[in-house]
């Protein structure tokens, strides 16, 4: 037998409290429904303006392949700024075909803008489609004018045709393009839905089976679920027992043991036996439909850059419409009214803050679908923005550093006559039944390990002690440390230079045959997270509401600083003294007690298998729990405002300088933008940004 030191003194203690704990516990209380993980519903977000919405704007491809015949012939029969082109169609009434074909553009290629043109001022935020619709409608008004003026006056006047027609094309093309970036980045939350079975086997009342789609599937319908297969539904088992694999809950491949009157999860997959579930929500309420949704609101809510973005567009426009004025003004002045409506329509053109509209909403589209795949979700995109200036980090422990579950850390044989596998087998048995979390501990190791349980005749709780049992004419007892006070045991024996264990005897007939510690593992990622945020020069701070020496035994193994004995009053007052100090916190938690703290902060981030109330009160969600991804969420942070400036300065630069060059202002040293160049150029521009924003990565 192993001899123990008086420094043990404490953790008896705490095994004590721990184990009191324990044996308190109802043996035969139900599992907690897994319905505390319904946390995606969010309210009260901000309203946002939508007009970079596009979804009501039409299937720009469709668009686009439609007019691309009528716009390409109304090029090849109009000339382009007034010039004769080599390729250039010509014939009596050509001209009348022009208006023919540019009527035909107008109300089918330019109806998405003259949507967003009505959108826009609805919600008296001119914008980039407001600028595209005075363009078209200036340069077609002008060339129906000019054909006009050319039959019934013989005067003639040049048309703007062939540069309505290249705007609209070149405008639906860029639009299809963007479009299409847009459902790459966005595929995130549809890919979420693969993870469900395509149909279900419905239990009748006859007990024949039915297959159905899951489309189908009602509320308090009873399923049946063969091995392999995938959970149609929310739902709690009625008959039978297996082990769940949960990895869109953990990110983890371990499965999860599952028996009647637990929770299963739709998209998770069923293990080794077929079980009966009964639905308890509906499809559209489902963990699974939730992540879904909160990715779409992610995707939805603005966030500064796109503030930003569309403040400079809407300073564009009044810019513009100065710039255009003030050019038709002076260029009719200067030359004639044709030279001052072709700087006006120029003007107009080049203005138009295209790139700058569309390509902020894809740097953050694909962000949040990048984030989805390394399981990070975003309840407020507001979040990178945060991340980058934030300096202080606190760390809630259980759940979040560490698995927040009950491990065998250590076993002390103090009889001879038994074997690790034999006390073992004991063990298991006398707490069969318990749904603590120490007897499912070492219930968990049994089986894991093959283990034989002994089969105990009966057990019992001693109340404020532990658990006791008969097993072949002998009693057993599995009692806390401190509870244990028989003379064979000396007080002095050391198990565990750890102090942050969990201590319980078991003893046979009075006599100590076994000493079993349990502790709370720090998850290996933890390590890797805390060197990370070193590395940021973060200040680290872990705040628990467990005891001293458990904190400071996590504390010390991570080599962080920490307060212990918080509750969630303590962890609010920390997070405002730190915010008094003018620092910008992040706080990271996943239990009810993180849920101030978690609203309070700069940044809220929550562990995924955390509790409702935290993960609603959080900004970020880390999907897969595991710390380290919080270090994933920081550098993905890093890479999307970098891409956000580049963005914004890229398209806020180019039209700032472009403006002036189609108003003329160098006309006298022969600089000059046409209307059919402008929007080239401009395109280019959009499509050379939504390259940027689709290179966005982690690396």
């Amino acid at each position: 037998m192993k001899h123990f030191s008086n420094t043990q003194e404490d953790t008896a203690k705490h095994a004590n409290a721990k184990h009191n704990e324990h044996i308190n516990h109802d043996h035969h209380a139900n599992h907690t429904d897994h319905d505390q993980h319904n946390h995606h519903n969010h309210h009260n977000h901000h309203d946002h303006h939508d007009h970079h919405d596009h979804s009501h704007h039409g299937n720009f491809k469709q668009l686009f392949l439609i007019s691309l015949i009528p716009g390409i012939l109304l090029m090849l029969i109009s000339p382009m700024m007034g010039m004769k082109l080599p390729f250039q169609l010509t014939f009596p009434y050509s001209d009348i075909l022009a208006i023919v074909l540019a009527t035909l553009l107008l109300f089918i290629g330019g109806k998405p803008f003259f949507s967003g043109l009505i959108s826009e001022f609805k919600q008296k935020f001119p914008g980039m489609m407001s600028l595209v619709s005075l363009g078209l409608s200036v340069s077609y008004i002008y060339s129906v004018f000019a054909v006009i003026l050319r039959y019934t006056s013989n005067v003639e006047v040049m048309d703007f045709f062939f540069e309505f027609a290249s705007l609209i094309l070149i405008m639906l093309l860029g639009h299809w393009l963007e479009m299409k970036a847009v459902g790459k980045a966005g595929n995130a939350e549809d890919s979420l839905l693969e993870l469900l079975p395509k149909s279900a086997r419905l239990v009748q009342n006859d007990n024949t089976i039915k297959k159905i789609n899951i489309s189908d599937i009602q509320v308090g319908d009873i399923l049946e679920v063969q091995s392999g297969e995938g959970i149609p539904a929310d739902a709690k088992i009625i008959e039978g027992e297996t082990r769940i694999n949960e990895a869109l809950l953990t990110g983890e491949s371990k499965s999860v043991y599952k028996t009647i009157g637990d929770q299963v999860i739709a998209g998770s997959t069923n293990g080794d036996n077929r079980i009966k579930i009964q639905v308890n929500s509906e499809q559209d309420k489902s963990y699974i439909y939730q992540i879904k949704n909160l990715l779409k609101e992610a995707q939805k809510q603005g966030s500064r850059g796109e503030n930003s973005a569309n403040k400079i567009s809407g300073y564009l426009f009044y810019i513009s419409i100065f710039a255009a004025s003030v050019s038709l003004i002076a260029w009719s002045f200067v030359a004639d009214f044709p030279t001052g409506i072709m700087y006006m329509v120029t003007t107009l053109v080049i203005a138009c803050p295209h790139a700058l509209g569309l390509a902020i909403p894809l740097v953050m589209a694909k962000s949040s679908s990048l984030g989805a795949k390394h399981g990070i979700l975003l309840k407020n995109r507001e979040a990178y923005n945060i991340a980058e200036k934030s300096n202080v980090i606190v760390l809630d422990k259980t759940g979040t550093l560490t698995d927040g579950k009950f491990k065998i850390m250590d076993l002390e044989i103090l009889n001879d006559n038994y074997n690790e596998t034999e006390i073992y087998g004991l063990l298991a048995g006398i707490e069969s039944g318990s749904s603590h979390p120490i007897a499912q501990a070492i219930i968990k190791y049994a089986e894991d390990n093959n283990i034989k349980v002994a089969q105990f005749d009966s057990s019992e709780i001693i109340k404020g002690k532990g658990v006791t049992g008969k097993y072949k004419n002998s009693n057993y007892e599995l009692i806390s440390l401190n509870s244990f006070k028989d003379n064979l045991y000396d007080e002095s024996l050391e198990l565990s230079n750890d102090e942050a264990y969990t201590s319980s005897v078991l003893t046979k007939d009075n006599e100590a045959i076994a000493i079993i510690s349990l502790g709370d593992q720090i998850k290996e990622s933890s390590y890797s997270l805390i060197k990370s945020l070193k590395e940021n020069d973060l200040e680290i701070i872990m705040a628990t509401g467990d005891n001293e020496a458990v904190a400071k035994s996590v504390a010390d193994k991570l080599g962080i600083k920490y307060l212990a004995q918080q509750t969630p009053e303590d962890k609010y007052a920390l997070i405002q003294k730190l915010q008094s100090e003018g620092k910008k916190v992040i706080m990271l938690g996943d239990g009810v007690n993180d849920a101030p703290a978690l609203k309070l902060a700069d940044l809220g981030v929550a562990i995924g298998t955390g509790t409702k109330v935290a993960l609603d009160s959080a900004d970020v969600i880390l999907l897969n729990s595991e710390p380290n991804d919080l270090e994933s969420f920081i550098k993905l942070s890093h890479n999307t405002q970098r891409k956000v400036k580049q963005n914004l300065f890229w398209g806020a630069g180019y039209n700032f300088i472009a403006i002036p060059l189609a108003a003329g202002a160098l006309a006298w040293a022969g600089i000059t933008i046409t209307p059919a160049i402008g929007a080239i150029l401009m395109s280019l521009s959009t499509i050379i940004v939504a390259i940027n924003a689709m290179s966005l990565d982690l690396e």
